[in-house]
């Protein structure tokens, strides 16, 4: 089969652009400015992408990227149609969304499932969430709504919560013959929290609201938020009940917990333990601006991974759906936003077409670190600065969600084991598994050393 393709004419057209105007110049007083500037850094971002050519698979990123990162590039695709209209990508990203949500429609598709994170399966299912709050087009055909995809995730990690240890929590990864089975880390209890406070929003259903309240409990009983500065530290291992913990910071936590507690906000029209706790991690994420340009904490010492790379583009996505969801946070937001957005756009005059972006905005040049996570980030720092011109997010609460939903969705693939027993593990599964996930744990404890030094 022939896979869908972007026009060879837009491709040329794009390149032609980016060559005669290398380097990108930004005006933030001009929205066509912003626009054309978020298209570079789209452009350069989807070079690497390699799903839509003849005889490869569609929602995959090629090595060294893992498969969670390409649905994170398509939650930052579906807002870059969001801010700028422009729907060059559309066709990708419902194509590549659709194959990966596997035959059940759950994003657990079989060339996936023996090496899934919730944390993998989850950012998958809030690309759809973002999908069905835009408005962005409903998928072809019959297939299931995004509302639906993304119900699918959460009814499928929802009897993952594990009360076994440490009082609960979901694990990282979700077989235990994987490294990491025994790691309780913030972002995929995070990733479940934010879902679920989104789904009651989006929906009224209180049962999404109740889960939501119950991962905040747990992560404050069990400090993954710090109580004094509202910090949140990468996890903790249950062979000790949660008691030694990575004491590692990042933006991505930080701001996964921020757009799930802005949500909450608005569902309970304001309540004020939800508004603390908005404020409280607010003002908690300001050690990742430095003279009001956003960084990671891996990045002074050079020591970020390809996963790193790449954090702050949530950060950015889920900090500027906060000024939008709770309106008095606005002002604070967007003056860090419009300071980091042009330091960023002065590091993109790399690659070949001379408009790559790089990594560490705070040194407001390239240094020569080039790739997805270096172009998505940039992408949405400059492309949230129209949040105000876009309008609110869909949901059935307002009568404006138009996304066909499932609330039984993933329920009928069976277990997490019937699955399994369906297609049985070899040992060269377990054995690439165990590698794949044994490097993920490596590059995140790596981090943590580096991150509790330069505390």
């Amino acid at each position: 089969m022939r896979l869908f393709a972007l026009p060879s004419a837009t491709i040329l057209c794009t390149f032609a652009a980016q060559l005669t105007n290398a380097a990108i110049t930004l005006d933030l007083n001009d929205d066509n400015s912003i626009k054309r500037a978020a298209s570079t850094a789209a452009y350069d971002m989807m070079v690497y992408y390699t799903g839509n050519r003849t005889g490869d698979v569609p929602g995959n990123l090629p090595d060294p990227y893992y498969w969670w990162e390409c649905g994170a590039m398509f939650g930052s695709l579906i807002n870059y149609w969001y801010y700028t209209g422009d729907t060059t990508y559309n066709e990708v990203v419902t194509q590549g969304m659709l194959h990966q949500a596997g035959l059940d429609y759950d994003f657990m598709p079989t060339n996936q499932s023996k090496t899934l994170g919730n944390d993998d399966q989850a950012f998958w299912g809030m690309a759809a969430m973002t999908a069905a709050e835009t408005g962005f087009s409903d998928p072809p055909g019959q297939k299931a709504g995004w509302l639906a995809l993304a119900q699918a995730v959460y009814n499928t990690q929802k009897p993952r919560w594990d009360n076994s240890t440490c009082g609960g929590g979901l694990r990282w990864q979700i077989f235990q013959f994987n490294t990491g089975y025994n790691y309780k880390n913030s972002i995929s209890n995070g990733c479940y929290f934010n879902l679920a406070a989104r789904l009651a929003l989006y929906s009224g259903n209180q049962t999404y609201a109740d889960e939501a309240v119950k991962v905040w409990d747990w992560m404050w009983n069990v400090n993954l938020i710090k109580h004094d500065t509202y910090y949140i530290v990468d996890g903790a291992h249950n062979t000790d009940n949660c008691t030694a913990m990575d004491g590692n910071t990042w933006t991505y936590n930080s701001g996964i917990f921020l757009l799930g507690a802005a949500a909450m906000y608005n569902y309970t029209n304001g309540d004020a333990i939800w508004k603390e706790r908005v404020d409280k991690l607010i003002a908690a994420g300001k050690k990742f601006f430095l003279n009001g340009v956003m960084y990671e904490g891996c990045e002074p010492i050079k020591k970020c991974n390809v996963d790193q790379r790449s954090f702050k583009a949530y950060y950015t996505r889920w900090l500027a759906a906060t000024a939008k969801l709770v309106p008095y946070t606005h002002d604070n937001i967007m003056a860090e936003f419009q300071t980091s957005a042009m330091a960023a756009a002065k590091t993109c005059t790399a690659g070949n077409t001379g408009t790559a972006c790089g990594l560490r905005w705070t040194e407001q040049v390239n240094d020569g670190s080039l790739g997805v996570g270096e172009q998505m980030a940039v992408m949405e720092i400059i492309q949230s600065n129209l949040v105000d011109k876009v309008p609110a997010w869909r949901s059935e609460v307002a009568g404006t969600g138009t996304s066909k939903g499932d609330t039984n969705a993933g329920l009928t693939a069976g277990s997490d084991e019937q699955r399994l027993a369906t297609k049985p593990v070899t040992t060269a599964d377990r054995v690439g598994a165990g590698i794949i996930t044994a490097l993920a744990l490596v590059g995140v404890l790596g981090g943590s050393t580096v991150m509790i030094m330069s505390e």
